[in-house]
């Protein structure tokens, strides 16, 4: 099998890439760069590109025929900025893969896999939710994904395409093997800060206390990477029998089904450390929500797929990535992405 990973060269993206690889399944990868790193589709088949570049998906197309499936993981993640710059999330990550829906339908391509969050969900009353609980996004990041399921269930519906919109909870971890991790120095995520406040000293700021959970501290799922690759794995050889007969459109929520709050992961992250760090309490961030876990079996029962790796291994696997980090990628700022020489051709 041969499928396009768009984004493949993002953290998500490339850890599937990789998993598709371990499997028997070729990844052709197309990527921006934009928040992608270059090094991560090195001795990969590579197209530098947009996803709404029709031009780049034609000749994708052209050079390899025999692609089954497409991937979607190009968008950008960050709730706080989406926030503060909503149209640009718009733009990015509705307008854009609009563009590209067309051009994979225009190529045949007729199965789909798209990234989508748990973002999306309107947290019920223990915060555990299932594929039919309610959309309620409360930031533009959250908003563009549902969005673009709405787009896809309607385009599924009307054009020779068939969809399975994945859900997934918080991911955690790296590549085991370290081929890949989180590409960014200083990720905006929760582990990510908890992280560089260990490594520089800085004070970690647990943000939002308020919240009507257990301990005040926002819940989440935290699911690692590299069982997310897994699933991806599973949905690409099991596609056909996921949506079989009239079956046009799916989703499945890809969590462990264990709530833990950040005082929880914070305590984790302490005992795999082997000593604490500095902690603060401060107010909410924008779009900060008090969080989500799944409560579903849908992936376990069309997927045959359950995480097998453990909080303590996300966060274990977290700091290995983050030692080896500048070595793989260069300490050069976030902002300073490649340089020419870096980037490979497209190939």
């Amino acid at each position: 099998m041969k499928v396009l990973i768009a984004g493949g060269a993002g953290f998500i993206g490339s850890t599937i890439a990789s998993a598709c690889l371990d499997a028997g399944i070729t990844p052709v990868i197309l990527d921006n760069l934009s928040t992608g790193r270059a090094e991560f589709v090195e001795d990969r088949i590579f197209y530098r590109g947009d996803i709404a570049d029709r031009a780049v998906l034609d000749r994708i197309f052209a050079e390899h025929p025999d692609i089954e499936a497409a991937v979607h993981c190009a968008a950008l993640i960050v709730v706080p900025e989406s926030v503060e710059h909503p149209l640009r999330y718009y733009r990015e990550n509705v307008g854009k893969t609009v563009e590209f829906l067309d051009g994979l339908v225009a190529n045949g391509c007729e199965r789909f896999l798209f990234s989508s969050s748990a973002a999306i969900y309107q947290p019920g009353e223990d915060f555990a939710v299932d594929e039919t609980s309610p959309v309620a996004a409360t930031s533009p990041y959250g908003e563009s994904k549902a969005m673009v399921e709405r787009v896809l269930a309607d385009s599924a519906r009307a054009y020779p395409l068939r969809v399975v919109s994945l859900r997934y909870f918080n991911p955690v971890g790296a590549d085991p093997k370290m081929r890949t991790g989180l590409q960014l120095a200083r990720p905006s995520h929760v582990l990510g800060k908890m992280i560089e406040a260990a490594r520089t000293g800085s004070i970690f700021q647990l943000t939002g206390t308020d919240w009507p959970t257990r301990d005040g501290s926002g819940i989440r799922d935290y699911v690692h990477v590299w069982d997310l690759a897994q699933a991806h794995v599973e949905a690409l050889r099991r596609f056909d029998a996921v949506l079989d007969g009239d079956r046009r459109y799916e989703v499945i929520n890809l969590g462990t089904g264990n709530g833990t709050t950040v005082r929880e992961l914070l305590d984790a992250f302490h005992t795999v450390l082997g000593r604490p760090i500095t902690t603060v309490v401060s107010p909410r961030r924008p779009g900060d929500s008090a969080g989500t876990y799944t409560r579903s079996d849908r992936a376990r029962r069309l997927l045959g797929w359950e995480p097998t790796l453990s909080l303590a291994e996300g966060i274990q696997h977290s700091l290995q990535w983050a030692e080896l980090r500048d070595s793989v990628l260069g300490p050069a700022d976030d902002a300073q992405l490649t340089s020419a020489g870096r980037v490979p051709s497209p190939r």
